[in-house]
């Protein structure tokens, strides 16, 4: 590992993973001049974790906690002055990477920085509908952050100043519809135990009508989803089934006591 005496501060990327072996191996080899590889699994069904520990003697597997203290964990293993935090299905781009080089041999006061990040969704990156440039807060000086522990958005609490950075991280978030899909059934069950745990779980019929329909209206038209074509109309759209699904398992939770059948008794 380099040290002080090479000029430069050291770095340790950190990535968290569940049945990840799709995308695995890409983002690893994107990390690769990093000075520690540190991957925490939650328990793959698949070859995630042979395929991580090609790359890194660093992979521990350990049961699924949350997303911010599964993080916080990998983190903790890091022995770097610095740590990058990178998901599975994120590349880091060569210009990230010489950029963030350059931060490791100046004497920047920063605490973290912010890193702008290309969305592509069915392989082609979308500008509109919201999606760039996706500031994430994922460069960090060891000691210096901790995540919350949101169930979903999870956000890196840093202590200290924080710059930006201009390189781009590459996330290859959906590559089907059927993986957007199923990423929205997922994070808007998130967002509801999200909403439920901080008793923000009232829903009214206009919630249900209104809202998905401004949500659409917002990133297809004022967020220039527009200016991607068909792939930006479908991204827009899909914000929207987001935002309706979310208040309808809301509604279906808050009316599941009145939809029981009565009691019986012997």
């Amino acid at each position: 590992m380099a040290s002080a005496a090479s000029g430069r501060a050291t770095i340790a990327s950190v990535t968290i993973t569940k049945d990840e072996e799709r995308n695995i191996a890409a983002c690893l080899e994107s990390l690769k001049w990093a000075d520690e590889m540190i991957v925490v699994d939650a328990g793959s069904a698949d070859r995630t974790v042979e395929l991580a520990k090609a790359y890194t003697p660093k992979v521990y597997v350990r049961t699924w906690a949350g997303y911010g203290p599964q993080k916080n964990f990998a983190m903790d293993q890091a022995t770097a002055d610095w740590i990058l935090v990178v998901d599975a299905d994120e590349r880091v781009s060569p210009e990230l990477r010489d950029e963030i080089m350059t931060v490791l041999y100046s004497s920047s006061s920063a605490a973290a920085y912010r890193i702008p990040r290309r969305n592509f969704y069915y392989r082609r990156w979308i500008r509109g509908a919201g999606q760039y440039p996706d500031s994430q807060l994922r460069l960090v000086r060891r000691g210096h952050g901790r995540y919350n522990d949101l169930a979903v958005h999870e956000h890196l609490d840093v202590d200290g100043p924080v710059g930006d950075l201009t390189g781009h991280l590459d996330h290859h978030t959906h590559p089907t519809v059927a993986s957007h899909e199923l990423k929205i059934e997922r994070y808007s069950t998130l967002a509801v135990e999200e909403r439920i745990r901080s008793e923000q779980a009232d829903v009214a019929w206009y919630h249900l009508l209104l809202n998905p329909v401004w949500a659409f209206v917002k990133f297809y038209l004022f967020r220039g989803g527009f200016r991607d074509g068909l792939e930006g109309f479908i991204v827009s759209g899909f914000s929207a089934a987001h935002v309706l699904l979310k208040y309808a398992k809301l509604w279906e939770r808050s009316h599941a006591t009145e939809n029981l059948p009565p009691s019986r008794f012997c």
